[in-house]
Parts: C-alpha cells; sequence; structure tokens
C-alpha cells in the first residue's frame, strides 16, 4: 500500500519558522507601542475647563489644575475630578485598543491588552 503526502505537507517545519518569526515580528511591534503608549500624555479637560488633568500612559496622574470659583463647591469638585480621571483612562483604553488592533489585524489577544 502506498502512502501520498499531501501536497506541500513537506514545507511544515519551513511555514512553522515563518509563523514562528510572524508572531515574534508581531510581539515587539506591540511591545514597541506599548512603550510608546506609556510615554504619552493624555490631557483632559472637564466642566468647561473647570478641571484639567493630564495622565500618562501608565494612567498616573502627572498634574491636577482646579479653577478656584469650583474649588467653593466641594461635591460638584469631586464630580468634576472624578469625571477627568474617567475621561482620561478611557482616552488610554481607546488609543491602546486601536492601535493594538493595527498590528494584530483587529484579532484580540487576551493577556496582551
Amino acid at each position: 500500500m502506498k502512502v501520498r503526502v499531501p501536497k506541500g505537507a513537506g514545507n511544515n517545519a519551513q511555514n512553522m519558522n515563518q509563523m514562528i518569526r510572524q508572531a515574534q515580528k508581531m510581539q515587539d511591534q506591540i511591545t514597541d507601542l506599548q512603550d510608546d503608549i506609556e510615554a504619552r500624555d493624555f490631557p483632559v479637560s472637564v466642566g468647561g475647563g473647570a478641571v484639567d488633568l493630564v495622565m500618562t500612559g501608565k494612567k498616573t496622574i502627572k498634574s491636577l489644575t482646579i479653577k478656584p470659583e469650583v474649588a467653593e463647591d466641594i461635591e460638584m469638585l469631586q464630580d468634576l475630578i472624578i469625571s477627568a480621571v474617567n475621561e482620561a483612562v478611557n482616552q488610554i483604553e481607546n488609543t491602546t485598543e486601536e492601535e493594538m488592533s493595527k498590528i494584530t489585524g483587529g484579532v484580540s489577544l487576551p493577556g496582551l491588552f
């Protein structure tokens, strides 16, 4: 009995090596992008400029500016600060997701971002 080898089956090692190289390239691009995003600043202004916040891509608050007129209303000030922080975090996450999808071709890779 003769065994037939499917056409192109002899190239499996070569195909595997190519896939590994592509995966390594993608991993390097993702690492570079993560470093780039972490180095960026994400400015946010809420309440018509009453609160300005700058957050780094590492989600660390770099600066917070509060106009004196809103400092009198503590509850409103708290809401504005919460809103600014949430907006900055959303900007970082959306930017990361959009730019990662360019590298991954829209395929979600759990645990990477």
